[in-house]
Protein backbone atom coordinates (compact mmCIF):
# COMPACT_ATOMS: atom_id res chain seq x y z
CA UNK A 1 0.00 0.00 0.00
CA UNK A 2 1.31 3.23 -1.11
CA UNK A 3 1.49 5.54 2.04
CA UNK A 4 3.90 8.92 0.46
CA UNK A 5 4.53 10.21 -2.81
CA UNK A 6 7.73 11.99 -3.26
CA UNK A 7 8.00 14.14 -6.17
CA UNK A 8 10.75 15.74 -8.27
CA UNK A 9 10.25 19.38 -9.07
CA UNK A 10 11.82 20.28 -12.91
CA UNK A 11 10.22 18.79 -15.38
CA UNK A 12 8.09 17.26 -13.34
CA UNK A 13 5.78 19.52 -11.32
CA UNK A 14 7.17 22.60 -13.23
CA UNK A 15 8.75 23.27 -16.20
CA UNK A 16 11.58 25.36 -16.80
CA UNK A 17 10.69 25.64 -20.45
CA UNK A 18 7.87 27.53 -20.11
CA UNK A 19 7.40 31.43 -21.24
CA UNK A 20 11.15 32.85 -21.26
CA UNK A 21 14.36 30.45 -20.64
CA UNK A 22 17.62 31.61 -19.61
CA UNK A 23 20.57 29.22 -19.94
CA UNK A 24 24.39 29.36 -20.06
CA UNK A 25 24.12 30.17 -23.63
CA UNK A 26 22.03 32.91 -23.21
CA UNK A 27 24.09 34.48 -20.30
CA UNK A 28 27.01 33.88 -22.90
CA UNK A 29 25.63 35.76 -25.97
CA UNK A 30 24.21 38.97 -23.38
CA UNK A 31 28.20 39.72 -22.41
CA UNK A 32 29.71 38.52 -25.99
CA UNK A 33 31.15 35.30 -24.36
CA UNK A 34 33.12 32.71 -26.19
CA UNK A 35 30.29 29.56 -25.85
CA UNK A 36 32.34 26.67 -24.93
CA UNK A 37 34.83 28.88 -22.75
CA UNK A 38 31.22 30.12 -20.27
CA UNK A 39 29.99 26.73 -20.63
CA UNK A 40 33.19 25.39 -19.20
CA UNK A 41 33.60 27.75 -16.30
CA UNK A 42 29.44 27.39 -15.54
CA UNK A 43 29.69 23.44 -14.98
CA UNK A 44 32.78 23.81 -13.04
CA UNK A 45 30.60 25.51 -9.77
CA UNK A 46 27.33 23.72 -10.73
CA UNK A 47 27.93 21.29 -7.82
CA UNK A 48 28.79 23.98 -5.46
CA UNK A 49 26.09 26.29 -6.45
CA UNK A 50 23.47 22.84 -6.34
CA UNK A 51 24.81 21.67 -2.78
CA UNK A 52 24.44 25.91 -0.82
CA UNK A 53 28.34 26.70 -1.34
CA UNK A 54 27.40 29.21 -3.25
CA UNK A 55 24.20 31.01 -3.95
CA UNK A 56 23.59 31.51 -7.77
CA UNK A 57 25.10 34.66 -7.92
CA UNK A 58 28.40 33.94 -6.16
CA UNK A 59 28.25 31.15 -8.99
CA UNK A 60 28.18 33.81 -12.05
CA UNK A 61 30.81 36.02 -10.81
CA UNK A 62 32.98 32.91 -10.29
CA UNK A 63 32.37 32.19 -13.74
CA UNK A 64 32.97 35.52 -15.05
CA UNK A 65 35.83 36.12 -13.47
CA UNK A 66 37.48 32.71 -14.72
CA UNK A 67 36.43 34.06 -18.34
CA UNK A 68 38.33 37.85 -17.49
CA UNK A 69 34.97 39.52 -18.06
CA UNK A 70 34.04 39.56 -14.13
CA UNK A 71 32.05 42.59 -13.32
CA UNK A 72 29.58 43.51 -10.77
CA UNK A 73 26.75 45.13 -12.56
CA UNK A 74 27.20 42.21 -15.29
CA UNK A 75 26.81 39.89 -11.96
CA UNK A 76 23.39 41.68 -10.96
CA UNK A 77 22.14 41.81 -14.80
CA UNK A 78 22.72 38.06 -15.71
CA UNK A 79 21.03 37.43 -12.09
CA UNK A 80 17.81 39.34 -12.56
CA UNK A 81 17.72 38.08 -16.21
CA UNK A 82 17.51 34.18 -15.26
CA UNK A 83 14.69 35.13 -12.03
CA UNK A 84 12.81 36.46 -14.37
CA UNK A 85 12.88 33.37 -16.42
CA UNK A 86 12.17 31.58 -13.47
CA UNK A 87 9.22 34.14 -12.51
CA UNK A 88 8.14 32.39 -15.79
CA UNK A 89 8.14 29.20 -14.58
CA UNK A 90 6.21 29.61 -11.10
CA UNK A 91 3.81 31.57 -12.68
CA UNK A 92 2.53 29.21 -14.94
CA UNK A 93 2.46 26.28 -12.31
CA UNK A 94 -0.19 23.91 -13.90
CA UNK A 95 -3.73 23.42 -12.59
CA UNK A 96 -2.93 19.61 -12.78
CA UNK A 97 -0.22 19.68 -10.76
CA UNK A 98 -1.93 21.79 -8.01
CA UNK A 99 -4.69 19.36 -8.34
CA UNK A 100 -2.30 16.32 -7.68
CA UNK A 101 -0.91 17.06 -4.95
CA UNK A 102 -4.34 18.45 -3.66
CA UNK A 103 -5.71 14.88 -4.32
CA UNK A 104 -2.89 13.28 -2.67
CA UNK A 105 -3.68 14.71 0.43
CA UNK A 106 -7.35 14.23 0.51
CA UNK A 107 -6.40 10.55 0.47
CA UNK A 108 -4.30 11.11 3.42
CA UNK A 109 -1.00 10.35 1.76
CA UNK A 110 2.00 11.72 2.66
CA UNK A 111 3.55 14.30 0.17
CA UNK A 112 7.18 14.60 -0.25
CA UNK A 113 9.57 16.74 -2.54
CA UNK A 114 13.19 15.63 -3.53
CA UNK A 115 15.10 18.08 -5.74
CA UNK A 116 18.14 19.11 -6.81
CA UNK A 117 18.36 23.55 -6.86
CA UNK A 118 20.32 26.30 -7.11
CA UNK A 119 19.69 29.13 -4.60
CA UNK A 120 17.40 31.04 -6.53
CA UNK A 121 15.53 28.21 -7.22
CA UNK A 122 15.36 26.97 -4.18
CA UNK A 123 13.80 30.31 -3.11
CA UNK A 124 10.97 30.26 -6.01
CA UNK A 125 10.11 26.61 -4.63
CA UNK A 126 9.72 27.66 -1.02
CA UNK A 127 7.12 31.01 -2.44
CA UNK A 128 5.11 28.64 -5.15
CA UNK A 129 1.45 27.92 -4.10
CA UNK A 130 2.86 24.00 -4.24
CA UNK A 131 5.08 24.37 -1.46
CA UNK A 132 2.61 24.03 1.23
CA UNK A 133 1.01 20.77 -0.02
CA UNK A 134 4.42 18.89 0.96
CA UNK A 135 5.11 17.44 4.59
CA UNK A 136 8.46 17.43 3.68
CA UNK A 137 10.90 18.56 1.33
CA UNK A 138 14.51 18.11 0.71
CA UNK A 139 16.14 20.47 -0.99
CA UNK A 140 19.97 20.04 -2.15
CA UNK A 141 20.97 23.30 -2.06
CA UNK A 142 19.94 22.85 2.06
CA UNK A 143 20.94 19.44 2.52
CA UNK A 144 24.28 19.33 1.19
CA UNK A 145 23.50 16.37 -1.43
CA UNK A 146 23.27 15.57 -4.76
CA UNK A 147 20.41 13.20 -6.43
CA UNK A 148 20.98 10.69 -7.44
CA UNK A 149 23.00 9.85 -3.79
CA UNK A 150 19.83 7.93 -1.43
CA UNK A 151 20.35 10.00 1.99
CA UNK A 152 17.88 12.91 1.29
CA UNK A 153 15.51 9.57 -0.11
CA UNK A 154 15.86 7.80 3.12
CA UNK A 155 15.73 11.19 5.03
CA UNK A 156 12.41 11.51 3.90
CA UNK A 157 11.36 7.93 4.37
CA UNK A 158 12.12 7.77 8.13
CA UNK A 159 10.47 11.74 8.52
CA UNK A 160 7.56 10.18 6.84
CA UNK A 161 7.83 6.76 8.88
CA UNK A 162 7.63 4.96 6.21
CA UNK A 163 9.02 1.69 3.85
CA UNK A 164 10.44 1.91 0.53
CA UNK A 165 7.81 -0.38 -0.59
CA UNK A 166 5.50 2.38 0.95
CA UNK A 167 6.15 5.33 -1.19
CA UNK A 168 6.23 5.89 -4.69
CA UNK A 169 8.33 8.18 -6.69
CA UNK A 170 7.67 10.49 -9.31
CA UNK A 171 10.13 12.82 -11.93
CA UNK A 172 11.25 12.98 -15.16
CA UNK A 173 14.27 10.72 -14.83
CA UNK A 174 17.25 13.45 -14.77
CA UNK A 175 19.79 12.49 -12.40
CA UNK A 176 19.13 8.99 -12.26
CA UNK A 177 16.51 9.74 -9.68
CA UNK A 178 14.12 7.34 -10.98
CA UNK A 179 17.39 4.41 -10.55
CA UNK A 180 18.06 5.32 -7.04
CA UNK A 181 14.66 5.06 -5.80
CA UNK A 182 14.18 1.91 -7.31
CA UNK A 183 17.36 0.48 -6.27
CA UNK A 184 15.95 1.25 -2.45
CA UNK A 185 12.72 -0.59 -3.13
CA UNK A 186 10.66 1.95 -4.23
CA UNK A 187 8.29 2.28 -6.78
CA UNK A 188 8.96 4.71 -9.21
CA UNK A 189 7.40 6.44 -12.19
CA UNK A 190 8.89 8.90 -14.88
CA UNK A 191 6.74 11.87 -15.72
CA UNK A 192 6.46 12.49 -19.01
CA UNK A 193 3.64 15.06 -19.35
CA UNK A 194 6.49 18.31 -20.35
CA UNK A 195 8.89 15.73 -21.99
CA UNK A 196 7.98 17.17 -25.86
CA UNK A 197 9.04 21.00 -24.10
CA UNK A 198 12.63 20.79 -23.70
CA UNK A 199 15.07 21.28 -26.37
CA UNK A 200 18.97 19.99 -26.28
CA UNK A 201 21.47 20.20 -24.73
CA UNK A 202 19.10 20.46 -21.72
CA UNK A 203 16.90 17.52 -21.64
CA UNK A 204 17.36 16.38 -18.60
CA UNK A 205 16.35 13.01 -19.43
CA UNK A 206 15.32 10.70 -22.04
CA UNK A 207 12.11 8.25 -22.18
CA UNK A 208 13.21 5.53 -20.32
CA UNK A 209 11.46 1.86 -20.79
CA UNK A 210 12.77 0.58 -17.80
CA UNK A 211 10.14 2.04 -15.56
CA UNK A 212 6.33 2.66 -16.04
CA UNK A 213 5.52 6.08 -17.88
CA UNK A 214 2.46 8.91 -16.89
CA UNK A 215 1.53 11.02 -19.71
CA UNK A 216 -0.24 13.49 -17.00
CA UNK A 217 -0.62 14.32 -13.85
CA UNK A 218 -3.97 12.57 -12.83
CA UNK A 219 -2.58 9.01 -14.17
CA UNK A 220 -0.11 8.97 -11.13
CA UNK A 221 -3.03 7.90 -9.17
CA UNK A 222 -3.30 4.77 -11.00
CA UNK A 223 -0.22 3.63 -9.55
CA UNK A 224 -1.43 4.28 -5.73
Amino acid sequence: MIKAVIFDMFETLVTLFEGRTYFSENMAEDIGADLNAFRKAWHESEHDRSIGRMTMKDGIADTLKKIGMYDAGTVDRLFEKRLAALGDTFSAIPRASVELLKGLKERGIKVGLITNTFSDERDLVRASELFPYFDAAMISYEQGVLKPDTVMYLKIMDEFGVKPEECLYVGDGGSKELYAARDLGMKAVQALWFHDRAFEPHVPCNELPEFPHAMKQAEIFDFI
